[in-house]
């Protein structure tokens, strides 16, 4: 097969392409992509523990620990122990970070619909659909 056919290489070269430009839309913030899949996740809630982010974002606890440390550095999370658990660290939006929803979650539709106003509606969502179905990994 083809590289350029192959379920892989369609799919990497997809998310970079999006990755890249909501990379360039969320810079005017000093937020990356992931520190943003972070935000949303806090955003939800009052609080989530490293592990539960990792788990959300389907990335590694190391991975997300990194970005946890970028993040507290530049005053978008503090990390507090649990009064009850001291064991437990619970990963917290600041005000800054809590700023950040209204314009950071417009440039997210934004670019959700740059990205995809090729498609018409139902192809949208089919191609969401068939994603969920691979992202499940269910099949393989």
């Amino acid at each position: 097969m083809e590289l350029t056919q192959c379920i892989n290489y369609l799919l990497t070269t997809a998310q970079h392409s999006v990755f890249q430009y909501l990379n360039s839309k969320l810079a005017a913030y000093d937020v990356t992509p992931s520190q943003y899949g972070v935000l949303s996740c806090l955003w939800q809630r009052e609080f989530a523990t490293p592990k539960q982010i990792s788990e959300i974002l389907c990335l590694e606890t190391s991975t997300i620990s990194g970005v946890l440390d970028r993040m507290q550095k530049k005053g978008l999370i503090d990390r507090v122990i649990n009064r009850e658990d001291r064991r437990e660290v619970r990963v917290v939006p600041t005000e800054k970070g809590k700023a950040l929803q209204e314009p950071i979650s417009q440039i997210i539709d934004e670019v959700n619909l740059q990205v995809l106003k090729c498609f018409s509606d139902d192809e949208v969502a089919t191609l969401k659909n068939q994603l969920r179905i691979i992202a499940e990994g269910k099949y393989f």
